[in-house]
């Protein structure tokens, strides 16, 4: 067996100086995926399967059904990503699985196939954090530049994340409610559109020619923190009050000045933390990211700002293993490996996953 060491070395004697090919298991909500990368940037698969059809009539993930729903999943999607790939399992390096954030039930279902998989095989376990994963999947498409900013929006995150080198993460802003996916599903369901509610107001956003008019939590004018729950709860009195008159509002309308909102935020808190920590670049990360309004605002911005804006293909923005592999790879060039009795933590901190 591989010994598991925490000690820093430039890459692992073992491999002669060739390809490092990657197996990543992500299980940490509501996908089951599998991906196999070579050299923390080739992906050769990556496969994932969602469960959203079988979430959209609850309304939201349900976390039993998600974990029994990885349970069916694993094995198959892990065979048919060694097939994809046309790599033998004797040919992986390593073995790399979510470690947190997430859900309990469904991470340990990534934790157990890896460990069992890395067990059996002989390799090293690498224990990934989600978001570190959602930053890195722009090293799958982009060359980084140290230091950089990166806004992480996502259905459980918000958070302006400060790497000022390799694999070095400080949270400058996070949200202290909710997260914006988490108000783009609560503004959907009141505007009874299915789950998840984001893409369908993004869609009615571009389709509105005026918007409602909502506030903007700036916070504190020092402050790179978040607040959507206030936007969330006026949406909702705007939604009730034009009801009680009998002048409903139009959907799109509400779409649009609740994006608006949204994306005013982001945007701006973004590129003020570019400026005051003089980062070379801004990188976007998470589901959040897929949305066109936000990607068209930051890329005007940016542009105008002279600063460079980084964000991955929609396919890289969800959750996907590919992303843990990519992130993975910074452990495993060190020589970082998790022992074989790393636990599941859903509440895993950013900052002490840093390599």
């Amino acid at each position: 067996m591989n010994e598991q060491s925490n000690e820093a070395v430039s890459v692992r004697p073992d491999r002669d100086g060739g390809p490092v090919y990657i197996l990543a298991v992500e299980t940490s909500c509501d996908e089951t995926s599998v991906a196999i990368v070579r050299d923390g940037k080739d992906i050769l698969a990556n496969v994932v399967s969602s469960q959203i059809e079988t979430h959209q009539r609850f309304g939201g993930v349900v976390p039993e059904v998600a974990s029994r729903k990885h349970v069916e999943s694993i094995t198959w999607i892990i065979e048919e990503a060694l097939d994809k790939a046309n790599v033998k399992p004797t040919e992986l390096a390593a073995v790399a699985v979510t470690q947190g954030p997430g859900l309990v039930g469904s991470l340990l279902v990534g934790m157990v196939a890896a460990k069992a998989l890395a067990c059996a095989l002989e390799l090293p376990l690498i224990g990934v954090h989600h978001i570190a994963g959602h930053i890195y999947a722009n090293q799958l498409v982009n060359e980084l530049e140290y230091p950089f900013v990166a806004l992480v929006v996502s259905g459980g995150h918000t958070e302006l994340v400060f790497v000022e080198a390799e694999g070095r993460f400080r949270i400058i802003g996070q949200t202290r409610d909710d997260a914006v996916g988490e108000a783009y599903d609560k503004v959907a369901r009141a505007l009874k559109l299915p789950y998840p509610g984001g893409p369908h107001i993004d869609r009615l956003a571009h389709e509105a020619r005026e918007a409602v008019t909502l506030p903007r939590a700036w916070l504190e004018p020092d402050s790179y923190d978040f607040s959507f729950s206030g936007l969330k709860s006026a949406v909702l009195a705007a939604l009730n009050q034009a009801a009680m008159k009998g002048q409903p509002l139009a959907p799109e309308a509400v779409a649009k000045g609740f994006q608006d909102s949204v994306i005013d935020v982001l945007v701006e808190k973004a590129l003020r933390a570019v400026r005051a920590y003089g980062a070379k670049q801004l990188i976007l990360a998470g589901g959040v990211a897929a949305n066109k309004g936000l990607r068209a605002a930051l890329e005007g911005r940016c542009a105008e700002a002279g600063i460079p804006l980084l964000a991955p293909p929609l396919s890289l923005c969800t959750d996907n293993a590919a992303m843990i592999a990519a992130a993975a790879f910074l452990k495993y060039r060190r020589g970082q490996f998790a022992p074989f009795d790393m636990k599941a933590e859903p509440l895993l901190k950013l900052e002490a996953w840093s390599v």
